[in-house]
C-alpha cells in the first residue's frame, strides 16, 4: 500500500540521485561467490545495542548480523521502496490502525533457536517502550503505537492510535534489529556487549581500536546468500589514513563518503578500478545547546548562535572541501517538505543581510546579560569530516559576534555519553535519516522525555503537538503546513536546536565491489547480503 505522496517522494529522489555517476553496468552481472570484504569504518560504537545507539560506527559492522522487520530495498537509489525481511507479507485494516505481518518460517539465530512472534515482539516492546534503565534512540518515532501483540508464532500485530502513512516506514528502520526474546526476559542489557542475531553473517571478534571480523551464516533463511564468504570491518578514525586505505587497495570501500577532493585523488590513482556513486544525504549539522546550563537556557542567547552564521558563504567554501553542500532547513533541500529558500531566508540565520543578522544577535546577547568575549565549551564528535571543518567554520562564525568558543574534540564513545548524560554547553550534532520522512526526521526534537535522543534537554509541549498534527495530517498541504510551523518554532521562535549545513555524499570504492546501490542514507543497504566481489 502506498500512497500518492510516496509515490512523489520517491521520484523527487530519484531524479536527485540519477544526476550523480551511476554503478557501472557490470553491475548486473551474474554474483559470485566467495571472498572477504574490506571496509574501513571511521569511528567506533559506544556500545553494540542498535536499539539504544544512532551511530554508523554500529550500524555498518553491526547489521550484517541481523535481520529487521522490513527493510529498503538495496536495489533502489531512492532509498524510499519498503520490502520485506523477516516478514514476507502484510495487510492494514482497521482504517489504518491495525498492521498483520506474517513472519518467514524457518528463521534461525545464531545459536541454532527458531525466531519467533514472541522475539519480535520483545524487541519493539523494548523499542517502543523501554523499560526502566533501557535507551532507546528512536521511542519518539513510534509515538503512533498503542500495542505490539503475538497472537501466535508467525503473526506480529502492531495497533496504532491513529492511521500512520509513515508506520510501514518507521518498521523499516535499520536499526530495528530482532534481538532473541528469552536473552532479554534475562538481561536486556546483554545486547550492549554482545552480538547474536538472524542475519546473513556470524558474528567472530571485535577488537576495539582495530577491527570486527564476520562469516558467512551458512544456515541463512535467504537461499543461495549471502555471496561473501565474510568481511573485515576495519576502524581508521584520521581521514588521510582512510583514503590511503582505498588507494593502495587494502579496502574495497568506505561506505560513508569522502570529500571531492579526497574522490578526485582515489580516481587519479586507480583509474578504472575505482567506482563512483553519489547522492544527495538525508543528513546535516546541527548544533545543540543545552538549556540546563546558562546562558543557553536563554533563548535570546540561543537565537544569537544561528543569527552569526553566514550560511550560504560558507556552503560555498565548505563544499570544496567537506560533505556538506547545501543551505537546510528540517528537511532534505528539493523533497516534497523541505522549505522553499524565499520562505527559508524569513527564519532566524538565513537572511542573506548577514551584517544585519550580526548586528541583531549581539543586541540579543546584550539583552541575555552575555558579556563581550563570552567563552563557552563547544563539544564535539571526533570524526573528522565533516565534524572538524564545519566546527572551525562555527566557531569563526562565532567570533564576529564577540563569542569564543573552546573547542573539545572528542572520541565518538565520549561525545555521546557527554550528550547523552548533559555534561555539555553547546555540541555539534547530526540529525541523520534512512528515509526522507518527517515523522523520522522530526521525532529527535520532541520534548527531552519523548524522544530518545533530545540532547538539547528541553520540554516543548507545543512542538510536541506540531509533531502529532504533522504525523496524523493525511492532506499534504495540511502537512506541510504543520511541518512548517514546526521549523519555525524549533530553528526560529525558540531557537532549540539550528542546522548548520546539509551534508552530501560521495562514496569512490573499488570496481571489484558489485551489488552496492548508493541512496540518500548512509544507514541502507548495510546488511551485505546482496553484495559480492568480482574476480
Amino acid at each position: 500500500m502506498r500512497t500518492r505522496l510516496a509515490l512523489l517522494l520517491q521520484a523527487l529522489i530519484i531524479v536527485l540521485v540519477l544526476v550523480a555517476p551511476a554503478p557501472p553496468a557490470v553491475a548486473q552481472d551474474k554474483p559470485r561467490h566467495g571472498g572477504e570484504l574490506v571496509f574501513v569504518v571511521p569511528t567506533e560504537p559506544p556500545t553494540l545495542d542498535g536499539h539504544r545507539e544512532g551511530t554508523f560506527g554500529l550500524l555498518h559492522p553491526g547489521a550484517p548480523h541481523y535481520n529487521t522487520l522490513l527493510r529498503m530495498d538495496p536495489t533502489d537509489v531512492s532509498g524510499t521502496r519498503v520490502i520485506g525481511d523477516l516478514a514476507e507479507s502484510w495487510t492494514i485494516t482497521d482504517g489504518g490502525r491495525t498492521y498483520t505481518l506474517k513472519l518467514r518460517r524457518g528463521v534461525r539465530f545464531h545459536d541454532g533457536s527458531e525466531m519467533t512472534s514472541r522475539d519480535v515482539k520483545a524487541s519493539y516492546d523494548r523499542i517502543v517502550f523501554p523499560p526502566a534503565g533501557v535507551s532507546s534512540f528512536r521511542k519518539g518515532q513510534y509515538t503512533d503505537v498503542e500495542t505490539v501483540e503475538a497472537p501466535d508464532p508467525s503473526t506480529v500485530v502492531f495497533r496504532l492510535k491513529w492511521p500512520s502513512a509513515s508506520f510501514l516506514t518507521a518498521l523499516a528502520s535499520p536499526f530495528s534489529w530482532i534481538y532473541k526474546a528469552d536473552i532479554l526476559a534475562r538481561d536486556q542489557h546483554w545486547y550492549e556487549k554482545n552480538v547474536m542475531g538472524t542475519g546473513p553473517f556470524v558474528f567472530v571478534e571485535y577488537q576495539r581500536g582495530s577491527h570486527w571480523i564476520a562469516k558467512k551464516n551458512p544456515n541463512y533463511w535467504d537461499k543461495g546468500k549471502p555471496y561473501l564468504d565474510g568481511y573485515r570491518a576495519i576502524f581508521i578514525k584520521d581521514n588521510t589514513a582512510q583514503v590511503a586505505a582505498i588507494r593502495s587497495e587494502r579496502a574495497h570501500i568506505q561506505f560513508r563518503g569522502f570529500t571531492p577532493t579526497e574522490r578526485d585523488g582515489i580516481v587519479a590513482a586507480l583509474g578504472s578500478r575505482v567506482t563512483v556513486q553519489e547522492s544527495p544525504w538525508d543528513c546535516g549539522m546541527w548544533v545543540a545547546m543545552n538549556h540546563e546550563k546558562k546562558p543557553w537556557d536563554d533563548k535570546r542567547a540561543r537565537r544569537a548562535l544561528t543569527l552569526a552564521l553566514d550560511r550560504y558563504q560558507g556552503s560555498q567554501a565548505l563544499s570544496r572541501i567537506a560533505i556538506v553542500k547545501f543551505v537546510n532547513g528540517v528537511q532534505v533541500p528539493g523533497t516534497p517538505f523541505a522549505t522553499p529558500s524565499a520562505e527559508l531566508e524569513k527564519l532566524a540565520g538565513y537572511g542573506r543581510d548577514i551584517e544585519k543578522s550580526r548586528a541583531e544577535a549581539r543586541r540579543l546577547l546584550r539583552e541575555a546579560g552575555v558579556p563581550d568575549g563570552f567563552s563557552f565549551s563547544f563539544k564535539n564528535r571526533g570524526v573528522p569530516m565533516p565534524y572538524e571543518p564545519v566546527a572551525i567554520w562555527l566557531m569563526d562564525q562565532w567570533r564576529k559576534i564577540g563569542l569564543n568558543a573552546r573547542h573539545e574534540f572528542l572520541e565518538a564513545a565520549k561525545w555521546t555519553a557527554d550528550l547523552r548524560s548533559g555534561d555539555f554547553e553547546v555540541s555539534t550534532d547530526a540529525q541523520c535519516g534512512y528515509a526522507v520522512e518527517p515523522d523520522l526526521d522530526l521525532a529527535k526534537f520532541q520534548s527531552r522525555d519523548v524522544s530518545g535522543n533530545n540532547w538539547g534537554r528541553y520540554t516543548d509541549r507545543v512542538l510536541d503537538d506540531l509533531y502529532q498534527k504533522q504525523s496524523r495530517a493525511i492532506d499534504p498541504d495540511e502537512r506541510r503546513r504543520y511541518v512548517r510551523e514546526f521549523e519555525r518554532r524549533l530553528v526560529d521562535d525558540e531557537a532549540h536546536y539550528f542546522p548548520a549545513l546539509q551534508w552530501h555524499r560521495i562514496v569512490p570504492h573499488s570496481a571489484k565491489l558489485r551489488g552496492w546501490t548508493i541512496t540518500p542514507s548512509h544507514y541502507l543497504n548495510q546488511q551485505l547480503d546482496q553484495v559480492w566481489l568480482a574476480e
